[in-house]
């Protein structure tokens, strides 16, 4: 049975170490240049400062998807809170299902319990969900560029 909810990244850290190769793997363009490295110490000062949101998608307790995301005041709008999108992913066996339906709406359901008025989300150009997101009510707003910069 799948089942999507808020908890506390601290207690998640493990498993979520063994499922973020997993995401890079999947997502990433440039990993010859830039390794896997995520700043733990940051994550969990975020949560410490409650501005780091995370929610788990679990298959009868197993961790097989995650949405995680910043929630504070935005910087130029700071009476709005905001939710930035970090990262979210499914594994590949559960993204044809309902699973991403059910993760989607626990995350929409702890962002109006946080009171959150705005949420920004992105999508990689060569691993589209902007339907999931359109579905949500999410409208299209600002794209993204990148370099790899060398030293």
């Amino acid at each position: 049975m799948l089942t999507a909810l808020p908890e506390a990244f601290h207690r998640c850290r493990d498993e979520l170490s063994a499922l973020f190769p997993v995401h890079w793997e999947k997502l990433a363009l440039d990993m010859d240049a830039v390794p896997l490295d995520p700043d733990y110490d940051t994550y969990l000062d975020l949560e410490n400062k409650g501005q780091l949101m995370l929610v788990t998608l679990r298959d009868a307790g197993k961790l097989v998807g995650y949405w995680c995301a910043t929630v504070a005041p935005a910087l130029h709008y700071q009476s709005t809170l905001t939710a930035n999108l970090d990262m979210w992913n499914i594994l590949a066996e559960y993204e044809t299902s309902v699973a991403t339906l059910i993760l989607m709406r626990a995350v929409e359901r702890e962002y109006a319990r946080r009171g959150v008025k705005r949420a920004y989300v992105g999508e990689k150009i060569h691993k589209p969900c902007g339907r999931l997101y359109k579905l949500f009510g999410y409208q299209p707003v600002e794209l993204y560029y990148s370099k790899m910069l060398e030293n």
